[in-house]
């Protein structure tokens, strides 16, 4: 199936819901066949809104600085620059939005590539049935998500060195990247709540990182947590 040209297709009709409770998408492949398939399954998730569609990397990134969405997601292959490049610069242009890569490469390094650079998400195309809406969801409110089978590669790949964290702040990182709350983290590690900030802080410090959503990508793409 040729890819189209050019094949931006804004879908900016918003239903003037303005509560909040909406969660909108920009919509990224350069295929009309599989955006239509993908915007049927993510609009009829109740909540969910794609308020754009793009078929180019150009494209993607006007319609996310044009509507500032939860939640980016964007196919790796794509005419108009590389997608890979792009991840880094979307998320330096619209920090508030996320990035879900959805793709057919299925080799670890570009999914560790894709996460070093700012991704939360990664899903490969083959299962976006089962794993898009959640990825979106865990996206939105700053969770990662990488398919399973793929984690586990991800997982055993070489990691360089932690960035000087002991032990016990890997343990506390982990426990952040799967969504673990600062009191479950405590309960989990016979810790107080007191001790799970310190750690935090420190985990911060050390990373130059100030966001929850920061600390998720960097373990998933260090391959810190094995989903």
């Amino acid at each position: 199936m040729m890819a189209e040209t050019d094949a931006e297709i804004d879908r900016a009709q918003l239903s003037g819901r303005d509560d909040g409770a909406t969660l909108q998408i920009v919509l990224a492949d350069d295929h009309a066949v599989v955006r239509r398939g993908l915007r049927l399954i993510l609009d009829s998730e109740p909540g969910f809104e794609v308020v754009a569609e793009a078929g180019n990397v150009d494209g993607a990134r006007r319609y996310v600085r044009g509507h500032h969405p939860a939640v980016l997601v964007l196919d790796l292959n794509m005419p108009g620059g590389s997608s890979l490049e792009a991840i880094p610069a979307i998320r330096a242009e619209c920090p508030e939005t996320q990035i879900v890569v959805l793709t057919m490469q299925d080799d670890p390094e570009y999914a560790r590539e894709a996460l070093a650079g700012g991704a939360i998400g990664y899903v490969l195309k083959e299962a976006a049935d089962a794993e898009l809406v959640e990825a979106v969801r865990r996206a939105a409110s700053g969770q990662g998500y990488l398919n399973p089978s793929l984690g586990a590669r991800v997982a055993a790949m070489p990691a360089g060195p932690p960035d000087d964290l002991s032990e016990r702040e890997l343990d506390v990182l982990r426990l952040i990247a799967l969504g673990h709350t600062n009191a479950e983290i405590a309960e989990r590690l016979y810790l107080s709540v007191r001790t799970v900030e310190t750690h935090r802080a420190h985990i911060q410090q050390k990373l130059r990182m100030s966001s929850r959503s920061e600390l998720v990508r960097y373990a998933f793409a260090r391959g810190l947590v094995a989903v």
